[in-house]
């Protein structure tokens, strides 16, 4: 008699005993016990708590594998309809929030972090023997064996199905809008991602699609301001990105592109796209029509939460914050990182502040 697993099972005192040769039956999926020997009763039971154990591994890995900690970065599908003070109505009871619109723009949120959850499951099956190569990247659950590819397959196709009707339904032109996404991001995952500089590109294009997909599913206009400076702040974000990779253990060979950076580029990238990022935003604040929207002239106020926001990121991108490189991504840093994120609730009330006044539009 043996076990699940292949080891034999000899009779001990009425027990049953597992043979054991290098490892242990818990590791197997069920362990053959017995309870009163071998001729009577309870001949044997199958405990699934191996099993049970394995699944939940399993659940575990499929969560961090579509990495909930990035779908911060979809808040800018949000960022229409928060600038054009369509999250509270006035009513005659006093201000009221706006659930349509709220509603809508929370969803079109919900979709695109499951699509970005699909496109990171994607990528590490495609990324799978470079990701064992990081120093990092290789205790991903794909990378390490603790979730299936196949498991990881089935994940990905369901997101990106669950996503796409969720799209139709809100609208036909914000499914086209995450069609372009899931394609930029299949593209960049098999292979524009080894281009340098293009891959940057691609990575500000995506989060130019999430401001659009938020304007189209709240009914919003997006301005070219708007476009601009989402445009230029991710472009800043991406080549932090690169920066941040550049100096981890085997760059070149856990991502291919990076072969072509160097850190001189990357910094004088940085400080171009940074420096415009800002001074665009400075001039959004200022401009006419801005003022005239919000019907104030201190929205100006709010640049030196950005100007800061930019300098402590390349802090952290750099490893000159004081701590090193701690984290497998920018997004990772910033989030653990108590005066960046101190800074961006700080100028989160400031805006609110001076966009709502507490007489929203109406």
């Amino acid at each position: 008699m043996s076990c699940r697993d292949g080891r034999p099972v000899k009779r001990s005192k009425g027990r049953a005993k597992v043979v054991r040769f290098g490892g242990t039956c818990a590791r197997s999926r069920y362990c053959l016990q017995h309870s009163r020997g071998f001729g009577g009763d309870h001949l044997s039971t199958l405990v699934p708590a191996a099993a049970s154990r394995t699944e939940r591994g399993v659940v575990r890995g499929l969560l961090k594998t579509v990495r909930p900690h990035q779908w911060v970065k979809n808040l800018f599908v949000l960022a229409p309809m928060f600038f054009h003070k369509d999250v509270f109505l006035s009513t005659a009871q006093g201000p009221a929030l706006n659930l349509v619109v709220t509603g809508r723009a929370l969803a079109a949120a919900g979709i695109f972090c499951l699509l970005a959850g699909a496109v990171y499951t994607i990528n590490d099956l495609a990324d799978v023997a470079a990701d064992r190569l990081h120093p990092i990247k290789r205790d991903r659950p794909i990378a390490s064996g603790s979730v299936p590819e196949g498991i990881a397959r089935i994940l990905a196709a369901t997101l990106i199905a669950t996503s796409m009707v969720g799209a139709y339904l809100l609208s036909p032109w914000l499914a086209l809008v995450a069609g372009v996404y899931l394609a930029k991001d299949l593209a960049y995952t098999f292979h524009l991602k080894k281009v340098a500089f293009l891959d940057v590109a691609l990575i500000a294009f995506g989060f130019v699609l999430r401001v659009l997909a938020g304007g189209i599913a709240t009914d919003v206009h997006v301005s070219g301001y708007m476009l601009a400076c989402t445009a230029l702040l991710a472009l800043f974000l991406g080549f932090g990105k690169r920066r941040h990779e550049l100096g981890m253990e085997n760059a070149g060979k856990q991502r291919a592109s990076l072969e072509a950076y160097s850190p001189g580029a990357l910094n004088v990238a940085l400080t171009v796209t940074g420096t415009a990022t800002a001074l665009t935003y400075i001039a959004y604040t200022l401009d006419p029509v801005t003022r005239t929207f919000f019907n104030s002239n201190s929205l100006w106020l709010t640049a030196p939460f950005t100007v800061f926001g930019i300098a402590r990121f390349l802090q952290l991108v750099s490893g000159r914050a004081g701590r090193g490189l701690r984290a497998e991504s920018p997004t990772q840093e910033m989030l653990r990182d108590v005066p960046f994120v101190s800074n961006l609730l700080l100028w989160v009330v400031v805006v609110v502040a001076i966009v709502y006044k507490l007489r929203p539009n109406g």
